[in-house]
């Protein structure tokens, strides 16, 4: 009885200081605000705060499936290009010849369906290759990222694509719900609903599970390959419908939409927790990790730096938050 006892009360401390890393960016935010508002005293308006989590929304939605990739231990880098391909795809599908569309003419209604299938086949592909064929998750997903990429670029003929009448595919990234973006109001409710999820359902928390120790979670019951391969449609399936908000926010989809969003996914997660290693990290802890990346941006804008050190300074706030990570918790997030 003793042995089954002991890890139980040994894991307490752990669990303890994995919720105090999850509050960690709640100070750096709150500095954050406060420097936003030394830089510029248009920072801390309602207007500029709504509009950097509008920014972040569609970003976010890459970082939470990503983060649930990570959390099983699986890595997702085609997200990037299912951002773009899945809307292109079905912009063509509908659009007709004279406007770059393929001709097929399916109706305007079936847009946003045939986005979101997209991701569910670009998602269903990889865990196949990933999960049945026990292919290196990064090789195969860097190539479907280059794949469908190429597709994205050759079905857009490099150029932007854009229909005033393809209202189903604009409404989620240009509606106003009771007066905020609905892409504001997507991004918190889904990330509310998969907070709830993997902390307080059974077949949430076996996420993290799988991702410490799949070989443990297996003899426990639990259905490893149909999580992991369920946890990567979705992810694909959040990638698809951020391209569909990004259409509706920006009102066109280019040929590189998408391009380098993985960077900062991957910079979103890791500094707010997640584990590179799988089983570690929560996604409250992902949530702050994209609105401290859009505060940053943000008041970098508003102070007049040099647009192109954003990229520099990602790199720079992945490096910190795996420092931070060795210090904090003696472990290097590998």
């Amino acid at each position: 009885m003793s042995d089954v006892s002991t890890p139980a009360v040994a894991a307490r401390p752990r669990l303890q200081v994995a919720k105090l890393r999850d509050l960690a960016l709640l100070p750096a935010i709150l500095v954050l605000l406060v420097v936003g508002f030394i830089a510029s005293p248009i920072f801390l308006t309602g207007g500029n705060l709504l509009n950097v989590v509008q920014q972040q929304s569609e970003l976010g939605l890459v970082v939470l499936g990503e983060a649930l990739v990570l959390i099983v231990g699986k890595m997702d880098l085609s997200l990037e290009s299912t951002l773009g391909f899945a809307p292109a795809l079905a912009m063509v599908f509908v659009l007709p010849s004279s406007e770059h569309g393929l001709g097929i003419g399916l109706p305007e209604w079936t847009a946003l369906p045939v986005c979101l299938l997209a991701g569910v086949i670009i998602g269903a592909i990889n865990a196949f290759l990933v999960l049945r064929l026990q292919l290196s998750g990064f090789i195969i997903t860097l190539g479907m990222l280059i794949t469908i990429r190429g597709v994205q670029q050759g079905l857009t003929v490099g150029q932007s694509l854009s229909s005033p009448n393809m209202p189903s595919l604009y409404y989620l990234g240009s509606a106003d719900w009771f007066g905020v973006h609905a892409s504001i109001w997507i991004f918190l409710a889904l990330f509310v609903v998969a907070i709830v999820f993997v902390g307080y359902f059974r077949h949430g928390r076996s996420l993290y599970a799988i991702g410490g120790n799949e070989a443990a979670a297996k003899a426990a019951g639990i259905r490893t390959t149909r999580v992991a391969a369920i946890v990567l449609i979705v992810a694909s399936v959040l990638a698809a419908l951020a391209g569909a908000m990004m259409v509706g926010h920006y009102g066109s989809i280019t040929a590189n939409q998408g391009s380098g969003w993985i960077f900062n996914a991957f910079a979103a997660a890791v500094l707010g927790g997640v584990s590179l290693n799988g089983g570690k990290g929560t996604l409250f802890g992902a949530m702050c990790g994209v609105l401290m990346l859009g505060l940053v941006q943000n008041i970098l804008t508003l102070a007049h730096v040099n647009p192109y050190w954003l990229g520099a300074i990602n790199g720079a706030i992945i490096i910190g938050a795996l420092v931070l990570a060795r210090l904090t918790t003696g472990k290097a997030q590998d």
